[in-house]
């Protein structure tokens, strides 16, 4: 049976509570992600920060702030403020199946993969995506 860590990601990138939105927008923007777990001092998961998380938080474009000005307001925002605590985690060891059910029903687009409190990693939706592809072509699916 296939386990979290057959499939999950282990070279993350990760901020701590103390960093800014402005810092997470950067870093999503520069590695194209969609979520950045937040951590302690030792590793351990604490929160997450998701793009959903900062279009919810955003300040509408209709109020007239320049990007500049956003920047500056996001620059002042620590995540500690805005991110997620409430969320559910994995181990390495837990069945893709159980992880899968687990993402569906929590819906936050990805699982820290924890071991004890400490973040080894993260499963995201597209990660089960590239897992259906290669099934499916391995099962003689669709010609590419």
């Amino acid at each position: 049976m296939l386990t979290v860590g057959d499939l999950m990601t282990t070279k993350l990138f990760t901020l701590l509570e103390s960093d800014t939105l402005y810092t997470a927008k950067q870093i999503m923007e520069m590695a194209r992600i969609r979520h950045v777990p937040i951590v302690d001092a030792k590793d351990s998961f604490i929160g997450i920060i998701t793009h959903r998380d900062m279009l919810e938080i955003a300040v509408s474009k209709l109020s007239g702030i320049d990007a500049f000005e956003q920047d500056e307001l996001d620059a002042g925002i620590p995540l500690r403020e805005i991110m997620r605590t409430d969320v559910a985690t994995v181990n390495a060891d837990t069945l893709l199946r159980d992880a899968a059910q687990t993402l569906l029903e929590h819906k936050y687009g990805c699982l820290p993969v924890v071991d004890g409190k400490r973040l080894v990693g993260i499963i995201t939706e597209a990660d089960f995506l590239r897992l259906t592809i290669s099934l499916m072509d391995a099962l003689g699916g669709q010609d590419s």
